[in-house]
């Protein structure tokens, strides 16, 4: 019986293996990609890169310019992510099955969370070019809303891992929801949410640079502006910039994590 098992699983991997390659290997022929071109011109690349992808002299006269647009980034992004993470708080709390009010406010507070993180950040920079323009506000309302739903989800999960057992406790013992929130929810889960919420800084960072290209703002837009005007050094330095703070970002991160888990 165990080897029919055995065998019947082999054979559905075997199934979906093949149709993966030959999903594969329609691709290939479709688009006529090569392996052979793709692989030999990998030293022409590096070449180039190295010829015209690093920073000069004239690109470092324009540094400060680059930092100030890395600035303005920067705190957009951690103001839509601190400011989502309130919102997505609350509607956390309304959402977990551990402090829910009623199923309606639950499922209300569940739907708005999947609605929002479902809907790729791209796709709400698009939508909202058309409200606010090429402007940093819509760069905010789409980190906002991408954060929002990631973090409501996220700390629903944190506070009905986390509260169970002290909400209980307190439940028993007559407190109200106000005392209950207050004294055992927020204090149970406060250190995995701000990591949670650290986490999407570092993701919003990254993502505030995709943002810029298509809003016309910030680190991003410094990027494109340099790139197709063929200024290569600066669009580098652009990168570099990028990648430093990422990994500085990534750093701090990491530390507080240490100190409050």
């Amino acid at each position: 019986m165990q080897d029919k098992y055995f065998a019947k699983k082999r054979f559905r991997s075997s199934i979906i293996l093949f149709i993966i390659v030959a999903i594969t290997y329609g691709a290939i022929l479709l688009t006529e990609f090569s392996f052979m071109k793709g692989f030999s011109s990998i030293p022409k690349a590096i070449e180039w890169a190295f010829t015209n992808f690093l920073p000069n002299v004239q690109s470092l006269e324009r540094l400060p310019s680059i930092l100030d647009k890395l600035v303005e980034t920067v705190l957009v992004s951690i103001a839509a992510t601190t400011i989502a993470a309130i919102c997505a708080l609350m509607f956390a709390i309304m959402g977990s099955n551990t402090t829910k009010i009623n199923n309606f406010m639950s499922t209300i507070a569940r739907g708005f969370a999947t609605l929002f993180r479902n809907i790729d950040i791209a796709a709400w920079s698009l939508i909202l070019l058309f409200s606010f323009g090429q402007s940093s506000l819509t760069g905010f309302f789409a980190l906002f809303f991408v954060s929002f739903g990631f973090l409501t989800r996220a700390f629903i999960e944190v506070i009905d891992e986390a509260s169970n057992s002290s909400v209980e406790a307190l439940q028993a013992t007559g407190a109200t929801y106000l005392t209950i929130i207050f004294q055992s929810v927020v204090p149970s889960s406060i250190a995995q949410m701000i990591s949670w919420v650290l986490f999407v800084v570092e993701t919003n960072i990254r993502s505030a640079t995709l943002i810029g290209i298509l809003t016309g703002t910030g680190i991003g837009f410094a990027f494109d502006l340099y790139y197709k005007s063929m200024n290569y050094n600066a669009a580098s330095l652009v990168v570099l910039v990028i990648v430093v703070t990422i990994l500085l970002i990534e750093f701090i991160s990491n530390y507080v994590r240490r100190v409050i888990l």
